[in-house]
């Protein structure tokens, strides 16, 4: 259980992150806002509470990893880094720009702490996977986190990468479904429903949870039990808001990338520092 004082920490953390997030595509003037935003209050208890990391040595070998499969919500892992002291938080103003080392989506080779190169949609679980039995063959403890989306779970590469963690019983992964109903054009159950994807994943073997993914206790409590449930790899679905916290984003169909205006970044941030 967090205290109280975790909690409001985390909150505060989750806050910075999407304040941060919306300034840099504001510096743009366009990005992906929706995906980006919803997972900001999970990337805070990775960053503020369960990943071990060293923020002075990305590459560090006993670090835990997390691969963003959904590699265009970047914006949002760069705010998470970038306060944790990865890299200066000046950079944050060059998001996707010419020279930057910070592209639109998540790049090993541009950005210290992004542990893997994403952003081809269905690709991270079995990045992830890979890596996970790799730790397990080594002897090694390390935590392997992959963030994928609900409308990316529609790819069938997803499914292989599950079969094959549980029959390697990769209990040293544990998976989160951003489960905000969403994708590009239109609603999931509108394109291709996936039903409960917690009854998938359990019916993939894996042991699952559901939780409120805006719910920094009850993601942080979800996580700390997949830790001490051994034998077989983890799924925690997230039931999240797209584009939550930014208020010209939030509960907009059309929220996937979206272009954003000075007065639109004022407005959303000053209702995030008051909030």
């Amino acid at each position: 259980m967090l205290s109280n004082q975790e909690t409001k920490e985390l909150k505060q953390f989750a806050a910075e992150i999407r304040i941060h997030t919306i300034r840099q595509m504001a510096a743009r003037g366009f990005g992906h806002m929706g995906g980006a935003m919803s997972i900001c209050d999970l990337l805070s208890v990775l960053y503020g509470k369960q990943m071990n990391y060293d923020a002075r040595n990305p590459e560090w070998e006993g670090r835990d990893w997390l691969i963003c499969s959904k590699g265009h919500a970047g914006p949002a892992v760069y705010a998470a880094l970038a306060l944790k002291g990865f890299f200066p938080m000046e950079w944050l103003k060059t998001l996707n720009q010419p020279g930057t080392r910070l592209p639109s989506h998540c790049d090993h080779l541009k950005t210290p702490g992004i542990d893997v190169t994403t952003g081809s949609l269905g690709q991270g679980l079995s990045v992830a996977a890979g890596i996970a039995l790799a730790k397990k063959i080594d002897g090694k403890e390390n935590t392997v986190y992959c963030i994928i989306g609900d409308g990316e779970s529609q790819e069938g590469q997803n499914w292989e990468a599950a079969m094959f963690a549980a029959q390697q019983r990769l209990d040293n992964l544990i998976l989160f479904v951003d489960n905000n109903r969403q994708q590009l054009d239109n609603r999931t159950d509108a394109i291709c429903s996936m039903e409960s994807l917690k009854e998938k994943f359990e019916s993939f073997r894996w042991e699952t949870r559901e939780v409120c993914g805006h719910d920094v206790e009850a993601v942080n409590e979800a996580i700390r039990q997949a830790k001490h449930d051994g034998g077989r790899p983890h799924a925690i679905v997230l039931n999240t808001i797209k584009g939550k916290g930014c208020t010209f984003a939030e509960n907009q169909l059309k929220n996937h990338h979206i272009n954003v205006t000075k007065d639109q970044a004022a407005e959303a941030l000053k209702a995030l520092k008051n909030g």
